[in-house]
Order: structure tokens, then sequence, then C-alpha cells
């Protein structure tokens, strides 16, 4: 009976004093905004995609519009805005082959293949995506 209690009660402890997870909740710089968007990779905008270690920028879907890359095991698509800065004119980020730099002046980059900071360590990682292939169409969501 005595070792029920304890356990009880730690389990009971355990619940109460486990936080979130702290890295959602210190990411609050960008909104949960639906995204539905498809593509066709036969269309000329989207040509780069077909090859390996390529990205695209969509403006007007997410937070910054988003941005696709071809990562030759498949694609990933994140939001181009900057996860750790407040969205203004500059927290948009510019893609540099794998790499996306925001526009703001501490310069923030992050890998297009894994969404982390790649300069110094930052509270957030590049927001994701699914992506969905369905023959030459690409289907984002966030879900």
């Amino acid at each position: 009976m005595k070792k029920t209690s304890i356990i009880l009660a730690f389990v009971v402890f355990t619940i109460f004093t486990c936080k979130k997870d702290e890295i959602s909740s210190n990411c609050r710089y960008l909104a949960n905004i639906e995204v539905n968007y498809e593509i066709n990779l036969n269309l000329p905008q989207y040509n780069q995609l077909n090859f390996i270690s390529n990205s695209v920028y969509i403006p007007n879907i997410g937070n910054g519009g988003v941005i696709v890359t071809n990562s030759g095991t498949g694609f990933l698509a994140w939001d181009a805005s900057d996860p750790n800065r407040i969205p203004t004119s500059c927290s948009t980020m510019t893609i540099n082959g794998l790499e996306c730099i925001s526009n703001c002046p501490d310069e923030n980059s992050y890998s297009l293949i894994t969404g982390q900071s790649l300069t110094v360590a930052l509270e957030c990682g590049m927001k994701a995506y699914r992506v969905e292939i369905n023959g030459s169409n690409l289907f984002i969501s966030n879900f």
C-alpha cells in the first residue's frame, strides 16, 4: 500500500511539474496560419525543384511565404519568416544555396535541410510544413 502511494504521488508530481515543450512556447513570433497549397513541378516557376539542392520561394502563403527545397531524398517546405523575430518587412528570408538568411541586421541564417540555425544557437528553428507528393504535384500544408 505504501509503495503504491509513493508511486502515485510521484506520477501526480511529475504530471503537474512538467512544462510544455519549451521550444514551442518560446517560438511565439509566427502565427499558426492555415497553409494548403499545391504546386505543379512541370510549371516553369517550379522547374528548379526538379533538381537536387534547389529551392523556390513562394510568396503570399504562411507568415512570410514558403521556401520549398529538393533535398535529394524528398521535398521540404519551410515558412520563410524568421522564427526568432517579430514579423516585419526585413524578417522574410532570402535563399542562398541550401541556406536562407534573414534580411534584418542580425542576419540569422538557417539550413534548408534541417531548419536549424547555422550561426549562433537560437531558440527557434524554422517552421516546417508537410509536403505530400502525387506525381508531379506537391501538396504543402500544415494539417
